[in-house]
């Protein structure tokens, strides 16, 4: 199985361009799974039914999200009724959407999703050690491919998390810092790991957001709305080969998708 996680799309231009080139990518790089975190596609955070349904409707097979999970009240229904749709693990039981779920893959396998958020340098939340223990115990023993999303800030604790899912996760890939890491890898046991798959969005910025906006409230303390930047939208994230019937990580590779490239890509579609 040829999986490609997208990481963080940030906003209208994060959107844009997965919707344009998550279909070339598809065909061209033969893709039988797509995940994306989504976490900050509503305007630079949350998720709305309107945006999980374009982005479905991309390609996108499976959506994980983060710490700006509820942001957006109207996405509850959909985390309570859509079965491709998964909260982070670790939150409270009582929260509203999946600890887990499984998708079919465009070959006909099953492929396990969990969601799992960091605690150095984020909110109070759970451990994610016990959470990820849980969540992949209960998946049916016959889904050999398990995707963990770590949405985290702290390098350390995502390596710390991919060593201790070595062998039981076929990849343990990072989003929530915006920048993408190049330590890919693929541990001994058969785990494919990344720190951070990068943003989705608009580079020319700061994490997504307008530079002036953010300057402005860094020099003057005066609270500004940090929008949505424009500039040199890029989709980032990572594509990883798995053997079905395992579960083992064969490749990992970086993927940066900048949007001068979409014609070139769309010519080698047509081929």
């Amino acid at each position: 199985m040829r999986i490609l996680f997208i990481g963080d799309i940030v906003g209208r231009p994060g959107r844009d361009i997965v919707k344009r080139a998550v279909p070339l990518l598809v065909a061209v790089r033969q893709l039988d799974l797509v995940i994306a975190n989504a976490e900050n596609a509503a305007g630079g955070s949350g998720l709305t039914p309107e945006i999980y349904k374009e982005l479905v409707a991309a390609g996108v097979d499976a959506i994980t999200l983060g710490d700006h999970i509820y942001r957006r009240r109207e996405i509850l229904p959909v985390l309570e009724r859509e079965a491709n749709i998964v909260r982070p693990a670790n939150l409270p039981e009582e929260a509203i959407g999946r600890t887990w779920a499984t998708v079919k893959a465009r070959n006909g396998a099953l492929a396990g999703v969990v969601s799992l958020m960091g605690q150095l340098y984020m909110k109070p939340i759970d451990s994610p050690f016990p959470a990820a223990e849980r969540a992949l115990s209960s998946m049916p023993s016959d889904v050999r491919v398990r995707f963990v999303d770590f949405h985290a800030e702290a390098t350390g604790e995502a390596q710390l998390l991919g060593r201790f899912l070595d062998g039981r996760a076929s990849a343990v890939l990072g989003t929530h810092t915006h920048v993408p890491t190049a330590d890919e890898c693929i541990f001994p046991g058969g785990t494919a790991f990344q720190c951070d798959v990068g943003m989705t969005g608009p580079y020319d910025s700061v994490l997504g957001r307008r530079i002036d906006r953010v300057l402005q409230t860094r020099l003057t303390a005066n609270p500004t709305a940090f929008d949505v930047a424009t500039g040199d939208v890029r989709l980032c994230g990572s594509i990883v080969d798995v053997e079905d019937e395992t579960g083992r990580a064969r490749a990992i590779e970086r993927l940066c998708v900048r949007e001068a490239e979409l014609p070139a890509l769309e010519a080698a579609a047509k081929r």
